[in-house]
C-alpha cells in the first residue's frame, strides 16, 4: 500500500455489481459515487426516498458504466431487510461482488427498532447482520466477492453486552450504545471471515473505519440529551471539532474504498486513516481491537445474531 492511496487507485471495476448500505449521504455516496465512476453497477440502499433520489442523481453523473439504481432499505425494520435482499438479488441475478455496509445512526436518544431492538444495536449492527446473511446467495455468485463492514473508533473500549444487548436492565448512555454496536460489527466481520475461510469460500470478509470524518452523524449525540443546555453545549463541541480536525467525505471514503476493491486485500483486515491516533489521512492496514479477536465472543455473537433476527446465518 502506497502511502497516499486514493480513488484514482481503484482498479477497473466495469462487470462488477456493488451495493452500499446508506448510500444517500456522506461516506456512503461518496463510496457509491466512485464505483460508479470507475464502471461498477452501483445499487444505493437508502431508507429514505427524498433522500436517496437525489443521491441517484448525483451517482448517475459520474456513472461511467451501467446506470445506478435505487433499492428502499431501513435497517431499523427486519421487513424491510429481507424485502431490499431479495430486490437485491433479483435486480442483480444473484451476482453481487461488492457489499460495504456502511448506514448507521449514532449516540442517538433512547429508541427502538421496529421489531423493539434498541436503536443502534439494531439499526448499525443486526440489520447489517441479517442483510449479509441474506445475501450470501448472490454473494457467491460474484466474482471474489468482498464484504466490507463499518467500524469506528468508537468501538475502542466499548463491551458487548451478550446478556443485555439492547440495555434493557442498564442506565441508557448513548455513546456507550454506539460503541457496543460498532464493535459487534467488527466481531461480525472477523466471525465471517472465520466462517466463510472454514468453508472454502471465494469471499472476503473485511472491515474499515473511518477515523474522524465529517459526515454529519454524530450530531445525533447533542439531540440524546434532554437538558437543553448540555445540548447546546455538546453541539457547539461537535460543530467546533469538525471544522477544527475532521476530514471530509472524500478522504474520509478511502478505507472502505481500498477495502472494496485493492488487489492483495486478505480476509480479516482492518483498514483505517495513517494519520495521529488512525483519525485522518490516506488508508492504512491496522490490527482488529484485542476484543474483537476473541473467538468465543465471535461464536456467541453471530449466534446471539442469529436468535434475535431470525435469520438463518451463512456461512452455519
Amino acid at each position: 500500500m502506497t502511502e497516499r492511496w486514493t480513488d484514482a487507485d481503484i482498479p477497473d471495476q466495469t462487470g462488477r455489481a456493488a451495493l452500499i448500505t446508506g448510500a444517500n449521504s456522506g461516506l456512503g455516496l461518496r463510496t457509491a459515487e466512485v464505483l460508479a465512476g470507475k464502471g461498477a453497477r452501483v445499487f444505493l440502499a437508502c431508507r429514505s426516498a427524498e433522500r436517496g433520489a437525489k443521491a441517484l442523481d448525483i451517482v448517475k453523473a459520474a456513472a461511467a458504466g451501467a446506470e445506478p439504481e435505487l433499492i428502499p432499505l431501513d435497517l431499523s425494520e427486519l421487513a424491510s431487510v429481507r424485502a431490499a435482499a431479495a430486490s437485491a438479488r433479483e435486480l442483480t441475478g444473484d451476482k453481487l461482488d461488492i457489499l460495504v455496509n456502511n448506514a448507521g445512526v449514532m449516540a442517538t436518544a433512547r429508541g427502538r427498532t421496529a421489531d423493539g431492538f434498541e436503536l443502534q444495536f439494531g439499526t448499525n449492527y443486526l440489520g447489517h447482520a441479517a442483510l449479509t446473511w441474506l445475501l450470501m446467495p448472490a454473494l457467491r455468485g460474484g466474482r471474489h466477492a468482498r464484504v466490507v463492514t463499518l467500524s469506528s473508533l468508537a468501538a475502542t473500549g466499548a463491551r458487548i453486552h451478550l446478556d443485555d444487548p439492547n440495555g434493557d436492565h442498564r442506565r441508557y448512555n448513548a455513546a456507550a450504545a454506539y460503541g457496543q454496536s460498532k464493535l459487534a460489527d467488527q466481531v461480525f466481520a472477523l466471525e465471517l471471515d472465520r466462517r466463510l475461510r472454514a468453508a472454502g469460500e471465494d469471499i472476503l470478509s473485511v472491515a474499515a473505519h473511518p477515523g474522524y470524518t465529517a459526515t454529519g452523524l454524530g450530531s445525533g449525540m447533542a439531540r440524546s440529551y434532554s437538558n437543553p443546555v448540555v445540548r447546546s453545549v455538546i453541539a457547539g463541541g461537535h460543530r467546533v471539532g469538525e471544522v477544527l480536525f475532521a476530514q471530509g467525505p472524500r478522504i474520509g471514503a478511502l478505507p472502505q474504498l481500498y477495502a472494496a476493491t485493492a488487489d492483495g486485500v486478505e480476509g480479516g483486515s482492518y483498514f483505517a486513516p495513517r494519520g495521529l491516533g488512525n483519525l485522518r489521512g490516506h488508508p492504512v492496514e491496522v490490527p482488529m481491537l484485542a476484543t474483537a479477536r476473541i473467538e468465543p465472543l465471535g461464536s456467541a455473537l453471530w449466534e446471539l445474531t442469529a436468535k434475535l433476527t431470525e435469520v438463518t446465518p451463512d456461512p452455519a
